[in-house]
């Protein structure tokens, strides 16, 4: 959220299609994740967190930044100029970037992967993808969008769709997250798929 001086709390819906625009999504994209790997690094070394714990912060970065400027590299070296292991960090990307398939961002993304820096697709299920790109990428999540997770507990249809994004994930090597759960029944039932 955006926290205006004269118009409070702004959503991300109303803001980032206007940076991304103007190209101010750049700047923000790389306030983003540098603030996101200082707290990474506190909570890291702080004693609040059991030790055997892993700890991860997912942060989107916009297809921008994939095609301007050197985010890649830049965000490598911050996360070692502060030590904090690559591991602890995950770059979050939507469908629409690998329809375009270019060359650049599959380069980009395993210089992300050779980091250590895993990468998640973001709102899975959503968008227009072709299935041949999560073999074709390097990506390490699939994300449910929350959409299907809203209502499978009452919905065959989403719980149907749900389980089929498990098991196709899985088979392909790669781990699930769900968006938005909310209750414990959802909870168990993704649990009970192996979300």
């Amino acid at each position: 959220r955006w926290r205006h001086p004269k118009l409070g709390m702004v959503g991300p819906a109303q803001f980032i299609p206007i940076a991304e625009e103007t190209g101010l999504i750049n700047e923000i994209g790389d306030w983003v994740f540098r603030e996101s790997a200082r707290l990474a690094k506190i909570w890291l070394d702080s004693t609040i967190r059991p030790i055997d714990a892993p700890m991860q912060i997912s942060v989107n970065k916009s297809p921008r930044q994939f095609f301007t400027g050197n985010t890649h590299e830049t965000w490598i070296e911050h996360l070692a100029s502060i030590g904090l292991p690559s591991e602890c960090m995950v770059i979050e990307i939507t469908e629409g970037l690998l329809l375009e398939d270019r060359a650049e961002v599959a380069e980009r993304l395993r210089e992300f992967r050779n980091a250590g820096i895993q990468i998640s697709l973001d709102d899975f299920g959503t968008g227009y993808s072709a299935m041949a790109y999560l073999k074709k990428f390097p990506i390490d999540f699939l994300k449910i969008d929350q959409s299907f997770v809203r209502d499978m507990a009452s919905d065959p249809g989403d719980r149907a769709i749900v389980e089929a994004i498990i098991v196709m994930a899985h088979k392909l090597g790669l781990k699930v997250i769900a968006e938005g759960v909310e209750t414990a029944e959802q909870r168990d039932l993704l649990l009970a798929a192996g979300c």
